[in-house]
């Protein structure tokens, strides 16, 4: 007897169903560089942490800022993709995972004043400008031709600047968002930046807002995630009250990223990712597997492929498709030998974003190490 035909229809389907929410691992992801200190250096301390991995718009050079007050700045093709051999007999190319210290792979690197939570590229500069916010509450920009801060903003009354975002319009404005629990948006060709808009999410209490984004889809929006668990949304048009309010997440918002004019995906200290449909004001996913209860940990998104990334307090980085709940790729990051007094853990990541069933991941560690997997789909 065909047992098939016994199962009843509506059990096969739920079946059906539960086989299609099923995560399917249809990308490969190989290590393809690690960058630490110089080999040979076990006294790595707190002072090496990684705070945020942000490749320029071209994808060509790769920026990283935290805890040493340095913006490193890395070029992609000589620093992040493996070292080619090429068979003397057959012609075939082969690459096999290079380590290299910073000194050697980093291209340059500019002091800064202050720890730094925030880096952006500035669009429309040719890679030329990068944005920070720091731990004493300030907002900077690098030339990074001429290697001298160009602008400087201090008006979050010391309070630490956890996000700085760019639109991606002419003319082009920048925001910040504070521990002062205000997001301020300002004109960087202004000395000082003139404030153009500033508002305080939660009128109730002064929320710390966490993350500001632009939507950079070309919609007239910007995404603030706060530690009240919400994501305020406002129209750059008039933004005396949030066009949209995101309520779902547990605790603190940490991250907010487009994926599309109307999709977001967000970060919390929950433990899990959400992506949201924000003209709908509705939660369409929730992403779990990574472990997140007290730290900046990362998030980025890929919007050609629809894949996700963040960190985890376990020290590894996950990716997850847009399409499933669970992970479809989990890797611990590499320790290099160091004794810590507390285990490490991922506190960045940044996808290149680009196309033709390619890409690039780079995760950064709270042991300074920086690591880069080339992803193919299979």
């Amino acid at each position: 007897m065909n047992q098939t035909s016994q199962i009843p229809d509506h059990t096969r389907k739920e079946e059906e169903e539960e086989e299609e929410e099923r995560a399917r691992f249809e990308w490969d992801f190989n290590l393809s560089t690690v960058i630490s200190s110089a080999a040979g250096d076990a006294g790595a301390t707190v002072s090496d942490a990684i705070g945020v991995v942000e490749f320029d718009q071209s994808g060509g050079y790769l920026a990283t800022g935290g805890i040493a007050r340095k913006i490193r700045i890395y070029s992609t093709e000589k620093s992040l993709y493996k070292s080619e051999e090429i068979n003397s007999v057959t012609g075939e190319r082969s690459g096999g995972v290079r380590f290299l210290d910073h000194t050697a792979a980093c291209e340059f690197y500019m002091c800064t004043p202050a720890k730094l939570s925030s880096l952006k590229w500035r669009p429309g500069s040719g890679s030329r400008v990068i944005g920070s916010g720091d731990y004493d509450g300030v907002v900077m920009e690098y030339d990074l031709e001429k290697r001298v801060p160009v602008f400087e903003r201090d008006e979050h009354g010391g309070r630490r600047v956890w996000s700085v975002d760019y639109s991606h319009w002419d003319p082009i404005v920048g925001a910040s968002g504070s521990d002062d629990g205000t997001m301020q948006m300002w004109d960087p060709r202004c000395e000082g930046g003139k404030c153009l808009a500033s508002v305080q999410p939660n009128r109730a209490i002064r929320s710390p807002v966490c993350s500001v984004e632009f939507n950079p889809f070309g919609g007239p929006v910007v995404a603030v995630g706060c530690s009240d668990r919400r994501i305020y949304g406002y129209d750059l048009r008039g933004m005396s009250d949030p066009v949209f309010v995101l309520d779902g997440h547990q605790k603190a918002v940490t991250y907010t990223r487009f994926l599309d004019s109307q999709t977001m995906v967000s970060s919390s200290v929950d433990g899990c990712l959400m992506m949201w449909h924000t003209e709908e004001r509705r939660v369409v996913r929730t992403y779990r597997g990574h472990v997140n209860s007290r730290r900046f940990v990362g998030l980025s998104v890929w919007s050609d492929g629809g894949l996700i990334s963040c960190g985890s307090e376990n020290n590894q980085v996950f990716v997850y498709d847009k399409r499933w709940a669970q992970p479809i790729w989990v890797r611990g990051l590499e320790s290099m030998g160091r004794v810590r007094c507390e285990p490490g853990f991922v506190s960045g990541v940044c996808w290149r974003q680009t196309g033709d069933g390619r890409c690039m991941l780079v995760a950064g560690g709270s042991d300074g190490v920086l690591q880069a997997f080339e992803g193919q789909r299979k």
